[in-house]
């Protein structure tokens, strides 16, 4: 059986850090914890668990945290979670069988994270990232913001969820280190486009995110997850401008990357809807009905785009052609999605009060 070292980098999460570990101490066997300055009592709470609690000054740069909290790491493998993550308790008793069965050859885990979950834990917006880590490899984390450890040697990809309890906020830090690093003149990794790109947006600079965006598009260096949802976005900002052929361009473009993703047909029928074009909105809809999440896939899943929305959403199409009973049928196939949905409700009192052939 594996040892695992959990690694955790953290700063005022006395609200939420206990949570956290209850989750996962009893299925690691080295808690770990930097703090990046604390002014709560988030390291009281960290000396309750475990005695190895480090200080680490915060310069601005979260991979350099996390290195220096792997660097104290003296089990089998390196296990990261932020102090807002949460393991539930089937992703507890998935996590202790891997770790009963785990082959030594494994270099790196990758794991789900539900970023974002409804009121059941359900994953509404979810991703694969690097997890659990062999620390003989000596992984190390990269850029400022938004760090990662690049995928390497033999991996493998799990269905076990790392699930994030974050109360939505709006913060500028990770904007104000970006613009930081451009004004020190140091060079962006594509990744790094990327995600200043997101934080543009964020920030409703949606000309600036286009632009950076495109830029990371430009060095055809960035993953195939990150590509395609880089396509989705210049869409979508294009979409809110009212530039429909443009945000038509760049969601035809995600499909250059991997086989269509039901998150880009939904936008794309989404503008025919708009359009009154409903049979190409079916066409589309329908395609995105078909789809499958690949149990491999690293780009960003947004759940609701695989059923139900489309699905709702040809029951408004259907009924818009006349075709009634198609609509019946469809709105009936949403509710199957999602039980008692107020618009599936709605739409089933309504058809009971027309008639239809």
């Amino acid at each position: 059986m594996i040892t695992i070292s959990l690694c955790m980098i953290v700063k005022n999460e006395d609200k939420t850090l206990a949570k956290c570990l209850d989750s996962i101490k009893n299925i690691v066997d080295e808690i770990i914890i930097v703090d990046t300055g604390s002014t709560d009592k988030t390291k009281d709470i960290a000396y309750r668990y475990t005695n190895k609690v480090y200080d680490f000054e915060w310069i601005n740069d979260f991979a350099a945290a996390r290195n220096f909290a792997f660097s104290k790491a003296t089990k089998d493998y390196q296990l990261w979670l932020d102090a807002d993550d949460i393991l539930i308790e089937k992703d507890q008793i998935a996590f202790r069988e891997l770790k009963q069965t785990l082959s030594p050859d494994i270099d790196m885990v990758l794991m789900k994270y539900n970023y974002v979950v409804d009121e059941n834990h359900k994953a509404v917006y979810s991703f694969h990232r690097e997890r659990l880590l062999k620390r003989l490899n000596n992984y190390k984390w990269s850029d400022p913001v938004h760090e990662y450890i690049e995928y390497g040697g033999n991996y493998l990809m799990s269905e076990i969820a790392v699930t994030h309890k974050k109360e939505p906020s709006f913060s500028d830090r990770n904007l104000k280190i970006y613009e930081s690093e451009l004004e020190k003149n140091i060079p962006f990794s594509p990744r790094s486009l990327y995600y200043y790109a997101r934080e543009l947006r964020d920030h409703d600079r949606n000309g600036d995110a286009i632009l950076y965006f495109n830029k990371f598009l430009d060095t055809k260096k960035g993953s195939i997850g990150d590509s395609i949802n880089a396509c989705l976005e210049i869409g979508k900002l294009y979409k809110k401008l009212d530039d429909k052929d443009n945000a038509l361009k760049y969601f035809f473009q995600s499909f250059c990357f991997d086989t269509p993703k039901a998150e880009a047909c939904c936008e794309v029928a989404d503008i025919y809807k708009g359009n009154e074009d409903y049979n190409k909105a079916i066409y589309w809809y329908e395609l995105a009905l078909t789809l499958k999440v690949s149990k491999e896939y690293t780009y960003i899943v947004t759940a609701d785009s695989w059923n139900f929305i489309p699905a709702i959403e040809l029951a408004v199409c259907y009924y818009n052609i006349k075709k009634i009973e198609r609509a019946m049928f469809y709105n009936e196939l949403a509710g199957e999605f999602k039980k008692d949905h107020d618009s599936v409700v709605y739409n089933r009192n309504f058809f009971k009060t027309i008639q239809y052939k």
